[in-house]
């Protein structure tokens, strides 16, 4: 079965400030039992610091479940809690799962990332931009209402004691 790049990038998430992949999606993306993912990850661990995966807690855990679909506790759902991976500790499980079918799903996922870092860097541009946008109105008023103010300034003073203008009526 194709994955859709669409179909990965639903599958990361940010936890801790970093763009991660759980590691049962990574199971099925790898058509492997998350089992045996996590055991060929367990056998390899000095592949794996902590910048590269780490097990998520208890409370990051439910905040996730409630965003997808998991099975319930006591009905053969998770037994531990997941291991998550950042985009290198992705990289690096091309090298302890040693397949074509892993080469090429983390080609994918590689790509994915590195479009979803080129987006973050856009919309930094963007939001900078508008900053800059911001900041140039902010002072175009400023001289606007400056010169309003000394025209306010320059205007002649009017007698306070003015003759009316019109007929008397008596």
């Amino acid at each position: 079965m194709e994955f859709e790049l669409k179909t990965i990038e639903h599958m990361i998430y940010l936890i801790r400030g970093q763009k991660v992949m759980i590691d049962s999606d990574l199971a099925k993306l790898y058509k492997v039992e998350t089992k045996r993912l996590n055991e060929q990850v367990r056998r390899n661990t000095d592949r794996f610091p902590e910048d590269f995966m780490f097990q998520l807690n208890a409370e990051e855990y439910e905040f996730l479940k409630s965003q997808i679909a998991t099975s319930k506790d006591g009905r053969g759902g998770k037994q531990k809690l997941p291991l998550v991976f950042t985009e290198n500790g992705v990289a690096m499980l091309s090298s302890v799962l040693n397949s074509k079918e892993a080469i090429r799903v983390n080609i994918s996922i590689m790509r994915i990332f590195t479009r979803l870092r080129s987006f973050h860097m856009l919309e930094k541009d963007v939001a900078r931009k508008i900053g800059e946008i911001k900041n140039d109105t902010n002072r175009m008023f400023k001289v606007v209402f400056e010169r309003l103010d000394d025209l306010e300034s320059e205007r002649p003073v009017l007698p306070q004691k003015r003759r009316k203008i019109g007929l008397r009526v008596k």
